[in-house]
């Protein structure tokens, strides 16, 4: 099984060899910054209890976190947006090598953004997934968690360049993302296993989550 991090490697060196240099430097700062930043002070650890939530999917259906852990434990997984390739490329594995797995454990799978039910809808059919995938409008969820942080001006300028405006696909036209974040949340909403990467073309693993879903306790 090919790793995540391996397909991510392979991604940026296609894109160094394919994007302006200027641009290149750009994103390679703001991802030294960002993983000198490290973890973000209160950010959400093992053993606070999430508080509930009631976000709308794709379809704009409401889907609630006790919903998603009625039967078992939730693999909950916050993601930039559909522009991002390294999010696309994660969310794909997972349900390649993770979802069919999940079944053991009663686990469900779900991921989330700031971006809309609509270009959540995109992104599910561009991706072929078939896991939920909720917007979280704000990044308020996220925020809450103490996950999120402000791109660099000079980062979006750098987007836009290539034509990428993230503001276009959210309700609040803002910037503030969520930084790639895998919680395992057991069925009383205590959170069993996070990984947070401040630098975003960090990812969380398939055998990461799989060690911990079978570490759970009971």
């Amino acid at each position: 099984m090919t790793t995540i991090a391996e397909q991510v490697n392979d991604m940026k060196a296609a894109a160094a060899s394919r994007l302006p240099a200027q641009v290149v430097a750009v994103f390679a700062s703001d991802q030294a910054a960002l993983a000198a930043g490290g973890i973000p002070t209160g950010a959400v650890a093992v053993g606070d209890k999430l508080a509930a939530f009631a976000l709308p999917d794709a379809t704009g259906r409401t889907r609630t976190l006790d919903e998603l852990t009625a039967n078992g434990p939730a693999v909950i997984v916050f993601y930039r947006g559909g522009w991002c390739p390294y999010c696309n490329l994660t969310l794909r594995t997972y349900e390649r090598d993770l979802l069919p797995q999940l079944g053991a454990y009663s686990a469900r799978l779900v991921a989330i953004s700031p971006e809309t039910p609509d270009a959540s809808l995109s992104t599910q059919e561009r991706a072929e997934l078939t896991y939920a995938v909720l917007s979280d409008t704000g990044a308020k969820v996220a925020d809450a968690l103490g996950i999120t942080f402000d791109p660099s001006e000079e980062g979006l300028e750098a987007q836009r360049t290539l034509g990428v405006d993230i503001r276009t696909t959210r309700a609040d036209a803002g910037t503030r993302l969520p930084m790639p974040t895998v919680l395992i949340v057991d069925t009383d909403h205590t959170v069993r296993f996070v990984d947070i990467h401040p630098d975003y073309t960090g990812r969380t693993e398939v055998s990461d989550i799989l060690t911990a879903l079978r570490t759970l306790p009971g």
